[in-house]
């Protein structure tokens, strides 16, 4: 029995459907209360689609925010024998309490509960790549610890919750760390949860005529932007999850060849049929416009908190990653092989939310 925390979430949802596919596991699912109903919804349809995870899957009333995690039927777990901790806080304008409560006490309540469980085998942390902060340079999959400074709340209360594991991990938890990069939709249909990051490019270049114009932040030919889309992501966690080698290490499930800033601005014009216009800005004056004008972070559509991704000074190292996927037939796409069905998704659902849930 395996138990999984960040269901109904898209990333946790789709895991658990690839998981069923290859594997005979069982899964109890950790839903907060008021996500039951979607959770009952999101369940229908992986049974549809997935006639083999029928009277797989059990969902279970609880709470990484509390300790013990409130879970109504503690029995349940007496068969557990691993654990994957999707659930958090995905928003980079969070605050700072609610990245707290939920990126570190939640996780630190779920490291609390692992004790408990007799059988436990193996946890599964689902942390970022940008628990770097603004390290400047090649970050390693071996590294945590840079004396980096952050750009926000979502990345230091990820960064603190990682430490937690790793504490743990040094006190012999067998556990795996996965850091994806910036997530974006399915690069075979587009599918996504939530429209953030280069989708608030997409909407601002999507408002405007022919010529659409776009702020240029510092060298756009300077500084890259690692994308990487789910379906890899999920692809490269349920495969690098089943193999026991796995454990111990981190997995940076990132873009090994990432595009410039500006490479993406480019191909993400061109997919929505835009001649771009640059004008070039200095960030600091972008950033105190955007927060200091009112109503302009809603018009522009790009949040204050996402220029801080145009001229980020890390590059994100992937070997050990790209090591133990070796003979899967895994590898990230490159971004422009796929941003087109990235923007005609967008196209045809504007009913998708910018927020993910919380």
């Amino acid at each position: 029995m395996r138990l999984l925390t960040g269901f109904p979430g898209f990333l946790g949802t789709e895991f658990i459907d690839r998981i069923l596919r290859k594997t005979d596991a069982q899964f109890l699912c950790l839903v907060q209360a008021k996500f039951l109903n979607l959770a009952h919804l999101k369940l229908e349809e992986l049974e549809k689609r997935n006639p083999g995870a029928k009277n797989r899957i059990q969902l279970i009333e609880g709470d990484i925010t509390v300790s013990g995690l409130q879970i109504t039927n503690p029995s349940l777990l007496a068969e557990v024998d691993q654990v994957y901790h999707f659930a958090a806080v995905y928003d980079l304008n969070v605050s700072e309490s609610l990245g707290k409560l939920i990126n570190v006490d939640g996780t630190r309540n779920v490291l609390d509960l692992l004790p408990t469980l007799p059988h436990l085998k193996h946890f599964h942390y689902v942390s970022t790549c940008y628990v770097s902060g603004r390290s400047s340079g090649r970050f390693l999959e071996t590294d945590l610890i840079k004396g980096q400074s952050f750009n926000n709340f979502y990345e230091s209360t990820k960064y603190e919750a990682e430490l937690l594991v790793r504490e743990r991990m040094n006190s012999g938890l067998p556990a795996t760390i996965y850091r994806p990069s910036i997530v974006v939709g399915d690069s075979r249909t587009g599918e996504t949860q939530k429209y953030d990051g280069p989708y608030f490019v997409v909407q601002w270049l999507l408002r405007q005529g022919k010529y659409a114009v776009l702020p240029q932040l510092g060298d756009p030919t300077q500084y890259s932007i690692n994308l990487v889309p789910s379906n890899f992501v999920i692809d490269a966690m349920a495969y690098l999850s089943e193999k026991p080698e796995s454990i111990g290490r981190t997995f940076q499930l990132a873009d090994p060849s990432p595009l410039t800033i500006a490479e993406v601005v480019q191909t993400l014009a061109k997919a929505c049929g835009k001649r771009l216009i640059e004008i070039p800005l200095p960030k600091g004056l972008a950033k105190f416009a955007v927060g200091k004008i009112p109503g302009l972070e809603n018009w522009l559509g790009i949040p204050r908190s996402s220029l801080d991704y145009f001229v980020h000074p890390t590059e994100y190292d992937v070997s050990v990653t790209t090591e133990q996927l070796e003979g899967s037939g895994l590898q990230c796409p490159n971004f422009a092989s796929y941003a087109e069905t990235l923007v005609q998704y967008m196209k045809s659902n504007p009913e998708v939310r910018n927020k993910a849930l919380t």
